[in-house]
């Protein structure tokens, strides 16, 4: 680090480790290295990918879901945005909303074994919970629920 605190190298070498550490696991350290290229570069949407992905990574989802919504803005056209925006509103458990993003991921890539499995899931929870007469959002109540 430099003494101002402003990590070694430019912006397209802070990119290149917070990829890195993303794909060696280290979601903490990708999303603090990768909120300085946003300083630098905010309309970046491959650096917006990186964030979105940390923050997944990291189990903040309501925060993915929320990065991933800025990509698709962004780049609706986009299959693996609109397949993170999915997978965080599914840890949600917030599934039609879910299901719809994994069925334009599924739509726009039909060879992702990795979208179709997820969306098999998603639409299996979403006709299970429906079977139930359960909510197809939020938590399964309880009957603990049911008694307060």
């Amino acid at each position: 680090m430099r003494p101002s605190g402003v990590p070694e190298g430019d912006t397209y070498d802070w990119y290149r480790r917070a990829s890195e550490l993303l794909e060696r696991g280290d979601a903490g350290a990708s999303l603090t290295l990768i909120e300085r290229v946003l300083v630098e570069e905010p309309a970046s949407l491959s650096a917006l990918e990186i964030r979105a992905r940390a923050l997944f990574d990291g189990g903040h989802f309501a925060e993915a879901a929320d990065a991933f919504a800025v990509c698709l803005a962004a780049r609706p056209d986009d299959d693996y945005a609109h397949y993170g925006a999915g997978m965080s509103l599914w840890r949600l458990q917030r599934f039609p909303e879910s299901r719809d993003h994994l069925a334009m991921a599924c739509v726009m890539r039909p060879d992702r074994a990795d979208y179709a499995r997820a969306l098999t899931q998603v639409r299996a929870t979403l006709a299970a919970r429906a079977e139930a007469g359960l909510p197809l959002s939020g938590p399964v109540p309880t009957e603990r629920d049911a008694a307060s």
